[in-house]
């Protein structure tokens, strides 16, 4: 598929190879393994001369098609397709981080990808730093000479802060770092990580990318071949690789994710306007507001504002458990980018485990209320909403 397509076209077709029957969609091999053609075959499969499957766990068409989509939304030279966002996560980890190397992050990141780095990569001497990666001077200034990832989620989880990717990104080269973006917040179609300067690109494709909450799953996107390779080695080796229905599945969900983007994040504006004017209300994080304190970088390098609100009460955390306990259409539940609305108390919940020193540092209080915009009509969301304040 040409590169040359607009992204609606893109996100149906990109990744499909018809194969001898001619299916309009990718079939399911739902398969553990793959016969070669004679014993001269499998040894050149294995031995790399030969493009053919082997093991599920080393590649599978369903999956393929998966990855080779992704990478094409993303501008990027390959994907690689993991079982969970956090098999993406700890992929990258692994493929960049050893003994006595550090990362630097972003500090209101989602919290497992916080916590798999202070609680398992640290007994391997692997040392992290997380800053407010909004703020570049803090960025730069975290860097250490055994620096070899600067890492950020933008927009962060659940704070809604948003850092400068190609800024960010220059910082990086001059170091002789490597840059990561977790783009799941935005998904491809609301921003390109890669274009602006990434190295890599991640997500959590259980959010946007799917679409339906009913399935798990990860893709990292490189730019290079060269760390598609490393990458690749890396996920194989350690095996966080992804089932092929769970592929089909998300295939499925990628099809439609411009036209559920768009009507989640046309809800998001009217409700977070809303919010903001609430007398209840005490702040909202949105980048479609003005009063988002990073809303200039936000309209330079995302398409859209996004489908995610994060949001405080005057009254606190009582407020905000007594709201989440009072809306009904609302889905009080963790993940995000579904068609259906969702409502969490991240200090209690997604980032249970961060502590609560590092929880105030990153700005993710007490009262944060995160609020994922779904499709449905947004009158009866905000009369939820209303309801329940």
């Amino acid at each position: 598929m040409n590169q040359d397509k607009h992204f609606d076209t893109l996100q149906v077709h990109a990744g499909h190879q018809h194969d001898h029957l001619k299916a309009v969609n990718p079939p399911i091999y739902q398969t553990s393994t793959f016969a070669f053609e004679d014993a001269d075959d499998g040894a050149a499969c294995f031995a790399g001369e030969n493009a053919g499957y082997i093991y599920t766990r080393l590649g599978n068409p369903t999956v393929r098609h998966l990855e080779n989509a992704v990478a094409a939304l993303e501008g990027g030279f390959g994907g690689i397709a993991c079982g969970s966002g956090m098999g993406a996560v700890t992929s990258v980890y692994m493929a960049f981080l050893s003994a006595g190397s550090h990362i630097v992050s972003t500090d209101a990141v989602y919290g497992a990808s916080r916590s798999v780095l202070e609680k398992h990569f640290s007994r391997f001497g692997v040392q992290s730093t997380f800053v407010d990666s909004s703020n570049l001077a803090l960025v730069e200034a975290a860097i250490r000479p055994n620096t070899k990832l600067i890492y950020i989620e933008t927009p962060a989880n659940p704070t809604i802060s948003i850092t400068d990717i190609a800024d960010c990104a220059v910082v990086a080269a001059k170091h002789g770092i490597k840059l990561v973006v977790d783009n799941t917040f935005c998904s491809p179609y609301l921003q390109q990580p890669l274009a602006l300067g990434a190295d890599i690109v991640l997500h959590s494709v259980t959010k946007f990318i799917n679409g339906h909450a009913d399935v798990v799953g990860g893709v990292i996107v490189t730019k290079t071949a060269e760390d598609h390779k490393l990458l690749y080695n890396v996920m194989t080796s350690m095996g966080p690789n992804m089932d092929p229905h769970q592929a089909w599945l998300v295939i499925r969900g990628l099809k439609t994710l411009s036209l559920r983007m768009e009507k989640a994040q046309a809800n998001s504006q009217i409700i977070a306007e809303w919010l903001e004017a609430h007398p209840a209300v005490a702040w909202v994080r949105y980048p479609g507001l003005k009063s988002h304190p990073q809303y200039e970088i936000a309209q330079r390098q995302q398409s859209g504002p996004g489908a995610m609100i994060s949001f405080g009460l005057k009254g606190g955390l009582a407020a905000g458990k007594k709201l989440m306990d009072s809306v009904k259409l609302a889905v009080l539940a963790v993940s995000l980018g579904g068609v259906e609305t969702l409502i969490q108390h991240p200090a209690s919940m997604t980032h249970a485990k961060v502590s609560s020193e590092a929880k105030l540092a990153a700005g993710i209080t007490d009262d944060l209320v995160r609020y994922s915009v779904g499709i449905e009509n947004v009158d009866d969301l905000i009369a939820d909403l209303e309801r329940g304040l």
